[in-house]
């Protein structure tokens, strides 16, 4: 392949890259080539659990934390959904029932809803009323798959199960004086009860189940936010580390140490060279050997070093670097430097 040729192949490869490309001729194949991108690919989307007491403001965290990705497809799904419908003679004692027992949700069903929005597929959610402790009351709501899902409850921590689904896991941690304040607050106003039944409840289920099931999934969570939605510090980390992790290569959510080198058009005309059967021996050996060279160069660039300088027979200061070596305690000095066009590398 002569040179012209080479310098042609690599000004088209700066569209769109194909591998094995060829530019004298189009190569036909009986067989159909597969037509699916890498963009069209199902992507796995960020999993947020955001788990807490009740009234302790996981609402209000899940709030804010969709404002501030209003450039993302964000989704909230909430555990409340998934109540179980009560039987006959659960509603004759609906006083006596504890919906802050694992046992009152449908946890297989929230598995198959999740598992689904993972596989980006749309679902529908049903919304569970409170007043006739049925889950088909309203209609149900459509909910299609997005870059970001977050699921709020007060007991998505405790199955192990929804856990493993969850890309980062938030525990709202409020004082149990406040969220008795805001219980009281909220249900005298949204559910018309009165205070003596409020209190009744929270004596029997409320804080027993507190005690037993939520906070001890506190110790599953990545993040531990006090104070609720008045930290606005808290929330302002999470977003960037979620924006962080939504810019991150595929393979780098899978390998937190890897690091993909940024593709340019020099990168794609060479890959494209590498892999032309109609490369040449030469050709090969030469762009093959550039590649490996921006792998090192790159690789090096993230070992640890201390800068030195160091000053050469003729009084000409060099700056250096030391390179640590891991599991040895010497250092190691790198020295690499072209002077009149002659290569020199020095190890001290």
């Amino acid at each position: 392949m002569g040179s012209k040729a080479v310098e042609d192949l690599i000004q088209a490869s700066s569209g769109v890259h194909y591998s094995g490309f060829h530019l004298e001729e189009p190569h036909t194949s009986e067989i159909e080539q597969p037509t699916t991108s890498i963009d069209e690919r199902v992507k796995q989307p960020f999993v947020i659990g955001v788990a807490g007491g009740a009234a302790s403001g996981k609402a209000t965290v899940c709030d804010l934390i969709i404002d501030q990705l209003h450039d993302r497809r964000v989704v909230l799904v909430n555990q409340d959904s998934f109540y179980h419908n009560l039987t006959p003679e659960e509603l004759t004692k609906v006083h006596e029932y504890n919906f802050d027992h694992p046992d009152a949700f449908d946890t297989e069903q929230l598995l198959c809803v999740m598992e689904k929005l993972k596989h980006g597929q749309a679902v529908d959610i049903p919304k569970y009323d409170f007043k006739s402790n049925k889950n088909d009351v309203f209609p149900l709501r459509r909910v299609n798959p997005s870059d970001v899902i977050i699921l709020e409850g007060i007991l998505i921590f405790h199955d192990p199960r929804v856990r493993d689904l969850m890309s980062m896991k938030i525990f709202v941690d409020t004082d149990a004086d406040v969220r008795l304040a805001r219980r009281i607050r909220r249900d005298t106003v949204e559910k018309n009860r009165d205070i003596a039944t409020i209190l009744d409840q929270y004596s029997k289920f409320v804080k027993p189940a507190f005690d037993d099931f939520i906070l001890p999934t506190k110790k599953y969570a990545d993040i531990i936010i006090p104070r609720g939605g008045d930290n606005h510090v808290a929330i302002d980390l999470i977003v960037q580390h979620i924006r962080t992790k939504l810019g991150q290569h595929d393979l780098c959510k899978i390998y937190p140490n890897l690091y993909v080198i940024q593709s340019t058009f020099q990168i794609r005309g060479m890959h494209t060279l590498i892999r032309d059967a109609q490369t040449t021996k030469h050709d090969f050996i030469f762009y093959a050997d550039r590649l490996i060279r921006l792998v090192v160069e790159h690789g090096l660039g993230h070992l640890p070093f201390t800068e030195k300088q160091v000053i050469t027979p003729t009084a000409y200061l060099v700056r250096s670097a030391y390179i640590r070596r891991t599991g040895q305690a010497k250092c190691y000095c790198c020295l690499i430097t072209v002077t009149r066009g002659i290569f020199f590398q020095l190890f001290i």
